[in-house]
């Protein structure tokens, strides 16, 4: 005779995502706030893992970080010396990043009631957050993203991921943060390439789930490419709020489902950053797939042609490129490649069921679809490639 016990319950998770300027200046009580938080009257420890690429050009950041220890953090010390490690996708790559910080963390004795700071661009957030994951199975990581795409989008949500098998975040667990602090003092030293990448997500999440923002987009694209941080200070905050409203109300936030609105551009997009060697940044690499997917919701029927041309404009006056050579096939310029064709069984394999891809019905509502047909994708490619080469001749 069969027994059976039903287990059910509920996690309630919560977690801040602050807005601040000059993090570690001693007149900020917001870090020591967050890290008082639970243990006011007792002590705890807690480490620091820094993007080597940011620190180049904040070099006084650890002199900084650990003064504002010693005279904000009464009750936290700060443990052993900060760990460099190299920023970019590459460091989702490396199994040997992993172990420096589990090293870092065993070493420091850090447990579920210490902390780790990560600061730094979205790859080593990813690739700290799944250490800090998997240690004691959760310690208490606070994210410091210092990139516009850290910042409104990866460095906001529940996921910590690493690379594996040529596949993009293939190992990875759901472990929201203990919080999220974004500063926007790191984006004034930004690359202009790395401040335009991150865009493309808000323009993803605005697609797919509210019209005025894209509208307010397209008005500040000036404003946008000159870098005006006040400008870019609200297109991060719209994103981020857009971002964490459907991870908190979908009824989905670990993805256990095959539906993943905010993956919208992503299944060719990933595909490519593997194809390049990830020498298009994720954002880059999301922009063209956005635009695919965007050309593609036309030849079905979905996009008007009037939404569309406003998609591509935008990515072409932000100054992204709407295709990569890699997206075509080799011995056919005007068709797209087979191997990213490929991505689409290897999206769907990652979703866990059947295939599940956001397209447009406008600008501002998505439409999910579970099949895409090659010759309409062929359709698409030419379409962006052509609107691509009248707009660089009329240049």
């Amino acid at each position: 005779m069969n027994k059976i016990i039903q287990q059910n319950f509920q996690v309630q998770f919560n977690y801040n995502i602050s807005f601040t300027k000059a993090i570690f200046n001693k007149n900020n009580s917001l870090l020591a706030e967050v890290l008082t938080a639970t243990h006011s009257n007792t002590m705890s420890k807690a480490v620091v893992v820094l993007d080597e690429g940011m620190f180049q050009h904040h070099p006084n950041l650890i002199i900084d970080l650990q003064a504002y220890f010693k005279t904000c953090c009464h009750n936290v010390a700060l443990k052993g010396e900060p760990l460099l490690v190299a920023g970019g996708e590459n460091i989702k790559n490396d199994w040997g990043a992993v172990e420096n910080v589990l090293i870092l963390l065993n070493n420091e004795k850090i447990d579920r009631h210490s902390y780790v700071l990560v600061i730094g661009g979205g790859a080593v957030i990813d690739m700290v957050g799944f250490a800090s994951t998997i240690a004691h199975r959760g310690v208490r990581l606070i994210r410091i993203p210092t990139t516009v795409l850290s910042q409104n989008d990866s460095g906001v949500g529940v996921k910590n991921s690493i690379n594996l098998f040529n596949k993009k975040n293939f190992l990875g667990a759901f472990q929201p943060p203990f919080a999220v602090i974004n500063d926007s003092t790191f984006l004034t030293t930004l690359s202009d390439r790395d401040w335009r990448s991150g865009i493309s997500e808000a323009i993803k999440v605005a697609l797919i789930k509210d019209a005025s923002f894209f509208y307010w987009i397209e008005d500040n694209i000036a404003l946008l490419n000159n870098r005006n941080l006040k400008a870019m200070e609200i297109l991060i905050f719209r994103c981020a709020e857009l971002h964490t409203e459907h991870i908190g109300t979908s009824g989905d936030p670990f993805e256990q489902g095959s539906s993943r609105p905010l993956d919208f551009g992503h299944w060719a997009a990933h595909k490519l950053e593997y194809l390049t060697d990830y020498t298009l940044t994720h954002g880059e690499a999301v922009a063209i797939g956005i635009v695919l997917d965007s050309c593609y919701s036309h030849k079905i029927g979905y996009l008007s042609e009037n939404d569309l041309i406003r998609i591509l404009n935008s990515f072409k006056n932000l100054g992204f490129s709407l295709t990569h050579p890699l997206l075509f096939d080799t011995e056919n310029g005007n068709t797209i490649n087979s191997e990213l064709i490929n991505g689409l069984e290897e999206f769907r394999e990652h979703l866990g069921g059947i295939l599940t891809i956001m397209l447009l019905k406008a600008i501002g509502k998505g439409e999910e679809v579970h099949d895409m047909k090659t010759q309409k994708l062929n359709e698409a490619v030419y379409y962006a490639k052509t609107f691509e080469t009248i707009e660089k001749q009329k240049a």
